[in-house]
């Protein structure tokens, strides 16, 4: 097998990581997710969710955050122990790297949608490091 396609996983998901991590530390410090309008935030932090009292939109959507940030980090410490690892076993698991693309375009669709440009860029990088991954690993 190529070392070249190992190593384009590895750039894909170190991007990926550093996306998450970036986006837990904005979670818990600072304001980057914080609505401009305070009153907003205000109300955010008193009002429940619909589909329980027990929680606030506010503390739901840290929660949403924060997972989703353990989430890409998780995707990515996978992949990169699999690529630095086991890349024979990862590189002969076509549903393991059909599933990793999967995962990475599903997020670029996010991205575009409903995030901003940063990350719709970084995911995409690492979309293209991935599938440049598979394209020298199948060529």
């Amino acid at each position: 097998m190529p070392s070249l396609a190992p190593t384009l996983l590895l750039a894909s998901t170190a991007i990926v990581f550093t996306l998450g991590a970036i986006h837990l530390l904005f979670t818990f410090r600072g304001r980057s997710f914080h609505p401009r309008d305070e009153d907003l935030l205000a109300r955010m932090r008193e009002v429940p969710m619909r589909i329980t009292r027990e929680t606030t939109i506010w503390r739901a959507m840290i929660g949403f955050h924060a997972s989703h940030s353990l989430g890409v980090m998780m995707w990515s410490v996978v992949y990169a122990y699999l690529a630095l690892a086991h890349p024979t076993f990862l590189f002969a698991s076509p549903f393991l790297l059909i599933a990793g693309l999967v995962f990475l375009l599903c997020f670029v669709v996010l991205a575009k949608k409903f995030w901003f440009r940063v990350p719709f860029r970084g995911v995409a990088l690492a979309t293209l490091l991935y599938a440049a991954a598979l394209g020298v690993h199948w060529r």
